[in-house]
């Protein structure tokens, strides 16, 4: 499923939602999309902040990747 599907789909939820009210089932799969969409925007964002290198004053590059990248969340 693409984010543009998900996205199209957790919103239709929300609006049902607001209407009329969601079964279990569509609660459950509402609770699914959400956290593999925020799951997804966490990867891209990690994916972006990875690519980073500061110029430093000396002339000298840090790959805040290399440096950071390879830590486990906690």
């Amino acid at each position: 499923m693409t984010v543009e599907q998900m996205t199209k789909r957790i919103n239709e939820l929300y609006h049902k939602s607001q209407a009329e009210g969601l079964t279990e089932e569509e609660k459950e799969e509402q609770k699914q999309l959400r956290q593999a969409y925020v799951a997804n925007v966490r990867a891209n964002l990690r994916g972006q902040l990875n690519n980073i290198s500061i110029v430093e004053k000396d002339g000298s590059v840090t790959d805040l990747g290399k440096k950071f990248g390879e830590q486990k969340d906690e």
